[in-house]
């Protein structure tokens, strides 16, 4: 049963059900109710909306109204009817109220019908790859922020776990998903940030990749990678520098972040400014469809002018169209100079004009140029990520720039040069000095994460200019209403990527409502991006509208519609449920 706490902050969340809860003097509700109260405030969608949604994705076709609610029609005993399962709750007129009993007994009979699927799947399946443990499952239903953790439905034990070590697996696993009918979230390192690797509705079998780990071929003369989905970012640009080259891309989370996934959710990176984006890195792509198909795409060429780029449509697609096992990539020579220096400004006007010289002087050598505020560089010395500032003082802004060469006197010639001109400014002198300045940028989230308290993020792009107007807009949203939030920026400066935090001690609604309508409205009046690097996961399905045309939305649900048609590759994810 509910305790009186959660009763009370039910009615918060869900005025207009919680009153039907009154109404009908419910006096033991089920725990599932409270659960969809939270996630109808927090979608920052209508309940009616909300539960009509939830209802279709548990297959419950007959719920869909293309009209308003007709309560004549939907009474609880024409709902109990349909289901083997009693109703716990009393008639009531309530159209809130009636959705959550459709819910709750959709759920159930669904739950039913999964448990005798997933039993068959498993009988069908090599015992070593299946994990069942609770315990261990656990860790694959929970991102590594713990913001989304699934499935959140009572009674329901987590989403079973498998770890295929062969394509072939990955195909045999499909097949039998697709007759039953099961859905399927493909999992890597579970490193993101938008929700998009966890099962959320209680019905999913997550897929892990991380067994899928072989280096398959390098091509010492040309730099083409040949590996598995399931390889680490860091194994892989370890492997490669034994042979003087490098991976095209480099994250925080390099260290355990997986291959499969960067591509899947196209990653950005702090040196795509020299290197570009895994879209013109990637030159093939092996994939299983959800009907366990295995598409070959696994080309080494960089030119192959024949027909369509079929691999181009699932980099970046987050698994809802196909599941990348493997991939070969182009790896860039690895540079014999690298230098970082960090500079503080007095204003963002200094970090534009930084940029544009920077580009300038430096050009051929520039690898990275960052940026991050004095709230972001307060936070790391706060958290004992530095020991203090490097630079002595504070400044508005900060920027990292790093020049990658050949010849380590030219590179250097080159970025003194450019440096005179500042009169604030740090030159690493060693590998160690370097890595020293990359970890302020680098631990920014890890250092809002250690501080407790609830995170909001954000990873926008606009035009580069516009990057503090954006954050300035947020601010002054949140000024007087929310005098405790406090707000971080920093990011890619190079490729016009924003990431902007709001930090509260607790979560609140209001407050994601006022940053959301505040940021997203400055993005899609500037024909920005909701998510320049991030992906759309979960967290941002329902604002993909804002920056995407009708017409193109169409086009993505008919590619969904020609691949998936059922619907069981990572539901829920990118697209809304139509």
């Amino acid at each position: 049963s509910i305790h009186t706490q959660q009763q009370q902050q039910a009615l918060l969340l869900l005025p207009q059900a919680c009153q039907a809860y009154h109404t009908c003097k419910i006096n033991n509700p089920q725990p599932t109710f409270f659960l969809l109260a939270q996630t109808c405030q927090r979608s920052s969608r209508t309940s009616v909306a909300y539960l009509q949604d939830s209802l279709i994705q548990t297959g419950c076709k007959e719920w869909r109204w293309s009209g308003g609610f007709d309560e004549t029609s939907c009474t609880c005993s024409t709902i109990c009817s349909r289901s083997p399962f009693p109703c716990p709750w009393p008639k009531c007129d309530s159209k809130e109220m009636t959705l959550v009993r459709a819910y709750w007994q959709c759920q159930r009979r669904g739950m039913h019908s999964v448990a005798s699927k997933v039993d068959q799947l498993v009988r069908s399946l090599p015992k070593d790859i299946v994990v069942d443990d609770p315990d261990v499952v656990t860790s694959y239903n929970t991102d590594w922020l713990g913001q989304f953790t699934g499935p959140e439905i009572e009674n329901v034990t987590p989403s079973i776990v498998l770890r295929p070590t062969t394509t072939e697996q990955v195909s045999e696993i499909m097949k039998i998903c697709h007759s039953q009918s099961l859905p399927v979230v493909p999992q890597g390192g579970n490193t993101g940030l938008v929700g998009g690797s966890v099962p959320r509705r209680g019905d999913e079998v997550v897929l892990s990749l991380s067994r899928l780990n072989n280096i398959l071929e390098f091509d010492q003369v040309s730099g083409v990678l040949s590996c598995e989905a399931g390889c680490v970012l860091d194994t892989l640009g370890e492997y490669v520098g034994k042979y003087g080259y490098i991976m095209p891309l480099d994250l925080g989370s390099s260290g355990t972040c997986e291959i499969g996934g960067n591509i899947s959710t196209n990653a950005g990176g702090i040196r795509l400014i020299r290197y570009g984006s895994l879209r013109s890195n990637v030159l093939g792509l092996k994939v299983v469809l959800a009907d366990g198909t295995v598409l070959d795409l696994m080309n080494t060429l960089r030119k192959d002018n024949t027909g369509y780029d079929l691999k181009q449509l699932f980099i970046g697609s987050e698994g809802t169209l196909g599941i990348i096992t493997a991939a070969t990539i182009m790896t860039p020579p690895k540079p014999k100079s690298v230098n970082v220096a960090l500079l503080g400004l007095s204003g963002f006007d200094k970090v534009i004009h930084t940029l544009m010289g920077a580009k300038s002087c430096l050009s051929e050598i520039l690898s990275a140029v960052e940026f991050w505020d004095n709230s972001s560089m307060d936070l790391v010395v706060e958290q004992k990520v530095v020991p203090k500032n490097p630079l002595g003082q504070e400044f508005p802004f900060y920027m990292l720039i790093e020049t990658s060469g050949s010849n380590h006197e030219h590179d250097m010639e080159k970025i003194e040069g450019f440096l005179s001109d500042f009169e604030y400014g740090v030159l690493s002198d060693s590998e160690s000095r370097a890595k020293q300045l990359w970890e302020i940028r680098e631990n920014i989230t890890t250092a809002l994460k250690s501080r407790g308290g609830h995170t909001y993020k954000y990873d926008v792009s606009i035009r580069t200019p516009l990057i503090n107007a954006a954050t300035e807009h947020v601010k002054q949203s949140l000024s007087g209403k929310f005098k405790d939030a406090q707000v971080f920026q920093y990011g890619h400066v190079g490729d016009g990527n924003l990431h902007l935090n709001v930090w509260n001690e607790t979560f609140d609604d209001s407050l994601l409502e006022a940053i959301e309508t505040s940021l997203y409205g400055f993005i899609s009046e500037h024909n920005g991006s909701i998510s320049a690097e991030h992906g759309i996961g979960v967290l941002k399905a329902n604002k993909l509208a804002s920056t995407k045309s009708p017409a193109v939305l169409k086009q993505m649900q008919g590619l969904k519609q020609l691949l998936d048609p059922t619907n069981i590759l990572n539901p829920g994810k990118v697209l809304l449920q139509e």
